[in-house]
């Protein structure tokens, strides 16, 4: 959990699912660290990127499925929802569940930032300690600000402990139980 969290959420968690279930398709809803959040919808680089990820995947990995916009229950007793930009999960995983899934059996999460204000708190602070104390084993952040790639590991009570950084074009090798290796030329062609 982190440092910051507050002792009163914004809203029962009930509530926001209705808030959310309700919300028009021109913006994502997430309950974070006990706040409402607005994720921006993605731009056409943004989903390149998920294709070209999720693509290296299913090559590398084909009992494997990268799900886009994947609501999770997460956060400390499951009082936070997220929707990440990629879930990896054998493939089947989700079926059977509603809008918003435990994280059980999630290998990784993924966030490519969006260009907006709030994507600094968001993607590199509040969301990779939600998905640690989800306990999912990786989580993958791909910064288009910095073009970069930082990929989070080693999860112990709860945070990462490892976290190791790459550029575009380096290659990229995600740790088990991902066991995926990314070659990242093509995200060169994604830079503002």
């Amino acid at each position: 959990m982190t440092p910051s969290t507050a002792k009163q959420p914004q809203m029962a968690v009930e509530d926001f699912e209705q808030i959310a279930h309700e919300a028009p398709e021109t913006v994502t809803l997430e309950f974070i660290d006990g706040k409402l959040e607005v994720k921006p919808v993605p731009d056409g680089d943004h989903d390149e990127i998920i294709m070209w990820l999720l693509e290296q995947c299913m090559q590398q990995q084909p009992a494997l499925r990268l799900y886009p916009e994947r609501g999770l229950r997460v956060e400390t007793y499951r009082k936070g929802r997220a929707r990440p930009d990629g879930v990896l999960a054998p493939r089947r995983h989700f079926a059977g569940q509603g809008e918003w899934a435990e994280p059980d059996g999630i290998l990784m999460t993924v966030e490519v930032t969006s260009y907006d204000a709030d994507t600094d708190n968001r993607d590199r602070h509040e969301k990779r300690f939600a998905y640690g104390d989800a306990g999912i084993p990786v989580y993958l952040l791909i910064d288009r600000d910095a073009h970069t790639l930082a990929v989070y590991s080693e999860l112990k009570n709860g945070n990462y402990k490892k976290r190791l950084t790459y550029d575009y074009g380096d290659t990229v090798e995600l740790p088990a139980p991902v066991s995926i290796t990314l070659d990242t030329e093509e995200l060169k062609d994604y830079v503002r």
